[in-house]
């Protein structure tokens, strides 16, 4: 069942309103989020990959390819366009996971019989910049905020032989990674390139030697991850890290 998001925009936040961008969104999947696993972004488990429940999926624009993958945004029910909708003083702050197609079916309750989120938790959102109103989506504002982590970055290795495909997960800061490098225990610093949402690529043989990473966010801030994989890493492992941003 589709659970339409509510959220009040309160006069604290309506004080900095030039922050706030107009959207639209709706629910996907079910309230545990086990629907919602994996996605455009590559994330696997998102339980385990350190994002919970409250993630999004983000439209064409606001996903940019995926370059926005682990970005945080808050959002709230914007009550100015649709007050019998919105709580108040509830918000939440959301993780990007996935990507929205244009053409995701909305769900097609109407507003009279849709089933409110009691405390607006639980539920992801597909948010877009559609600019009208339909059964079943609510006009929200959204602004981007820091992601907070608990724990440091991990990186999952997957691939095979002179390719690796490292996954970066549990992100704070900015959340989403603009760049990346690799090392190896007898190489220098090499550049990674994006392959797939927030999966990153390095042509090289690195078996046998243990694996350094470097992590550049979108908003410019860098940090390495030494000795991340001892030597006898194995593809297909996750290797967490005490480094966070």
């Amino acid at each position: 069942m589709m659970i339409i998001l509510l959220l009040f925009l309160s006069s604290q936040l309506r004080d900095a309103a030039a922050a706030w961008t107009s959207a639209s969104a709706t629910f996907y999947g079910g309230s545990d989020g086990s629907g919602t696993m994996g996605g455009a972004c590559g994330y696997g488990n998102l339980y385990s990959d350190g994002y919970g429940i409250n993630n999004a999926a983000l439209s064409t624009v606001l996903f940019n390819n995926g370059a926005t993958c682990g970005s945080c945004y808050q959002i709230v029910c914007d009550a100015g366009k649709a007050p019998q909708w919105c709580r108040k003083d509830k918000y939440i702050t959301v993780t990007a996971t996935n990507f929205c197609p244009p053409t995701t079916p909305f769900p097609t309750t109407t507003a009279a019989g849709a089933t409110p989120a009691p405390t607006f938790r639980h539920v992801p959102a597909c948010v877009g910049d559609h600019r009208h109103i339909q059964a079943g989506i609510v006009p929200i504002l959204y602004q981007r905020v820091s992601c907070k982590r608990s724990g440091g970055m991990r990186f999952t290795i997957n691939g095979r032989d002179y390719f690796e495909l490292v996954l970066v997960t549990n992100v704070a800061g900015a959340g989403d990674v603009a760049a990346m490098w690799i090392k190896g225990s007898r190489t220098g610093w090499q550049v990674m390139t994006r392959n797939w949402g927030t999966n990153w690529q390095s042509l090289s043989y690195l078996n046998g030697q243990s694996l350094s990473f470097r992590v550049q966010l979108s908003d410019g801030q860098v940090r390495t991850a030494n000795n991340v994989a001892p030597s006898n890493w194995r593809f297909g492992q996750t290797y967490a890290t005490s480094v966070q941003f």
